[in-house]
């Protein structure tokens, strides 16, 4: 039973015994009264005491269901599926080292693979998962929703109902209607397969669990970082770069397309305020999207914005810490993030962007479900680990991007 319950507990014991002696007290006290004080004095005595007493008492029940409450949630610790996860933790190694199929795997029918194979511990799904969040810029940035269906349907208000002004005697015409779109992201399949020798399956002290999350997380999240940014959605995400792009404004644009500016020069900043290009970007931005709107590019795009200069003579890359004591660059005041898989710059490249990444939206089936094959390449053993996951735009208007051209 944990500490906290166990404490409690002992607290409402002792004011139950608290309760009985000074009702005790005052019962031996009432027979005594006559001389010194009136009995209904006493009996309004006795009421406020035990007043006092029950709602003592009421608190502390409350108390100790909350934390009964949190001892049984699922996952715990010391809940019911405490002793069960690290059963089947145990087992899922096993399953790993030896290939063994142990009862816990076996009693888990939900767990089993269509095609063989078992989903990993919650321990392991929860290491890759934030290895992830941890090393893609825009899985941290992006909406992520859990999904375990095929795709993940979003419908979007593309246009505000229409109004007009008119008096009171005056004809009523009839006013725009918004159009609504589905977008739909398609879950694809993401696989990794690393392998170990069987001799360092066979020592004691190899951590395998620690290994298997290293090696699936690195290969995933390099994966997933790629298509976020530039998967053209044919077997994988479909990247934001991947877009149709457009000069129009937010009003005028049509649907499924990013607004650009170019920056006057083909490859390059433009030779004249060179830094303008990104001011102006910045504030295409609707107000609603530049409050929470971040900058990505490439550590070499980022070392050519870092000596751009403002108006007023100022670097336009500006360092300060946050409050964990770590160094934010930012640009117009919003933090800049280095994204490897943005292009360098290039002729008619989009190689900057900006906006409220939350615009584009993750769909992520958190299970992955590994394979043993300890027969393909002996002697070590390969472990074929799948996850599904989809990615796409879901409101065009929260990003811009910068093109590197003449128009």
């Amino acid at each position: 039973m944990p500490d906290g319950m166990m404490e409690i507990k002992e607290l409402f014991s002792d004011t139950q015994k608290t309760v009985e002696a000074l009702r005790s007290d005052v019962e031996g006290l009432k027979g005594k009264s006559a001389d010194y004080v009136d009995n209904q004095k006493f009996d309004k005595m006795k009421a406020d005491i035990a007043a006092g007493l029950e709602a003592e008492q009421k608190s502390m029940m409350e108390r100790l269901e909350k934390v009964e409450t949190a001892g049984n949630r699922p996952g715990a610790p010391g809940g019911p599926d405490e002793a069960k996860d690290a059963a089947y933790n145990a087992s899922f190694v096993d399953y790993l080292r030896k290939g063994e199929e142990g009862p816990e795997l076996k009693s888990m029918a939900t767990n089993t693979a269509e095609g063989g194979g078992f989903m990993v511990s919650p321990t392991i799904r929860a290491g890759i998962q934030t290895r992830h969040r941890r090393t893609s810029p825009i899985r941290m940035l992006a909406t992520v929703e859990q999904f375990s269906g095929a795709s993940y349907d979003v419908l979007i208000d593309r246009d505000d109902l229409g109004y007009e002004w008119a008096g009171e005697t005056g004809s009523r015409s009839e006013t725009n209607t918004p159009t609504v779109n589905r977008i739909s992201i398609v879950l694809h399949e993401l696989s990794a397969m690393p392998k170990v020798s069987q001799r360092m399956l066979d020592v004691a002290d190899f951590d395998i669990e620690s290994w298997l999350v290293g090696k699936i997380s690195d290969k995933f999240a390099r994966a997933e970082a790629t298509a976020f940014v530039s998967g053209n959605g044919v077997n994988m995400p479909k990247g934001f770069l991947a877009y149709d792009v457009a000069t129009d404004a937010d009003a005028d644009r049509a649907a499924g397309k990013l607004q650009y500016r170019a920056t006057g020069a083909a490859g390059d900043f433009a030779a004249s305020a060179p830094a303008d290009v990104l001011t102006r970007t910045f504030y295409d931005l609707q107000g609603v999207y530049q409050a929470n709107a971040s900058w990505l590019m490439k550590n070499t795009v980022a070392a050519d914005v870092a000596v751009l200069k403002d108006g007023a003579d100022q670097y336009l890359l500006q360092s300060m810490l946050n409050t964990d004591g770590q160094i934010v660059r930012t640009v117009q005041g919003r933090p800049m993030y280095v994204a490897d898989d943005m292009p360098a710059k290039g002729a008619g490249s989009l190689s900057i962007a900006v906006g409220d990444f939350t615009g584009y939206t993750i769909a992520d089936n958190t299970n992955v479900v590994i394979l043993r094959d300890p027969f393909s390449a002996k002697p070590n053993v390969l472990f074929y680990a799948t996850k599904r996951v989809g990615g796409g735009i879901t409101d065009f208007d929260a990003i811009k991007v910068i093109k590197f051209a003449t128009s």
